[in-house]
């Protein structure tokens, strides 16, 4: 099949990675879904069908090199390019201080945050090059912040800001961002409003229980928007840089080109 414009998302069955994969579609973009959930995986291909995107749903774990490349060399050869990669699929686990983690869990958080996204892009970069394409890469305020009990989840997403860094300086003709999706309502918002009163201190605690109880978390369809238009349209100019998905450099032309203003 050939088509204008294919993507890949990863952490693609639910949340956020299922509403950037249908904002893509609903553009028109072709999108390569790959999650661990089998099951998931098709409930989101579906809705991207029916906003009319082609799509490929894969189920495959990033933290595996040979699937990562496996998900590339199926991506290309179903939809002839790729364009894009969103690099979404993330953990926050373990919710532990330093002195109690388990090394195994620790390990785990980076292979998932830091190292899937490192594996996938290495797998696209030759597709990326010839399309002169784009790699957008999800992150968190945590990469900036200190959120104890999330050690690992701060340190990867630091890390992973920093790989988006050196990609744009090594790689001139792709064009490879880092945004930070806000607090959004998906699952891991609820695991640490779950697992949060038992393993932070009680007011950072009670700051997640709020962002719930006040109302504060944005569906995920508002970040979505942004993420989606820079996999599609970001400028050059912009690579090697790590961007807030309210940012008006981003949300303002995102809005105007999926028709919907920002809540």
């Amino acid at each position: 099949m050939q088509v204008q414009t294919a993507t890949i998302v990863t952490g693609a069955s639910h949340g956020l990675g299922a509403a950037v994969s249908r904002q893509l579609g609903c553009a028109g973009a072709a999108v390569a879904l790959v999650s661990r959930s089998a099951d998931d995986l098709q409930r989101s291909a579906a809705a991207v069908r029916e906003c009319g995107g082609a799509c490929l749903a894969l189920p495959a774990d990033v933290s595996d090199p040979d699937a990562c490349r496996r998900v590339v060399e199926a991506t290309v050869g179903h939809f002839g390019r790729l364009d894009a990669v969103v690099n979404n699929a993330g953990i926050v686990a373990p919710l532990e201080v330093v002195a109690r983690t388990a090394p195994a869990h620790w390990r785990r958080n980076v292979e998932v945050n830091l190292l899937g996204p490192v594996y996938i892009t290495m797998a696209a970069l030759a597709a990326l090059r010839s399309s002169h394409g784009r790699v957008v890469n999800v992150s968190s305020g945590a990469a900036t912040r200190v959120i104890q009990a999330a050690s690992a989840y701060c340190a990867s997403k630091a890390a992973l800001n920093q790989f988006t860094h050196v990609l744009a300086a090594e790689e001139p003709d792709i064009t490879a961002v880092a945004v930070r999706p806000g607090v959004v309502d998906t699952p891991m918002q609820a695991f640490l409003r779950r697992e949060g009163p038992a393993k932070m201190p009680a007011a950072q605690a009670a700051y997640y229980q709020a962002l719930k109880t006040e109302n504060r978390l944005e569906p995920p369809e508002v970040p979505a928007r942004a993420i989606a238009w820079l996999a599609l349209k970001a400028p050059h100019w912009l690579s090697g840089r790590f961007l807030s998905y309210d940012d008006p450099r981003i949300a303002e032309p995102a809005a105007i080109f999926f028709k919907q203003g920002l809540s």
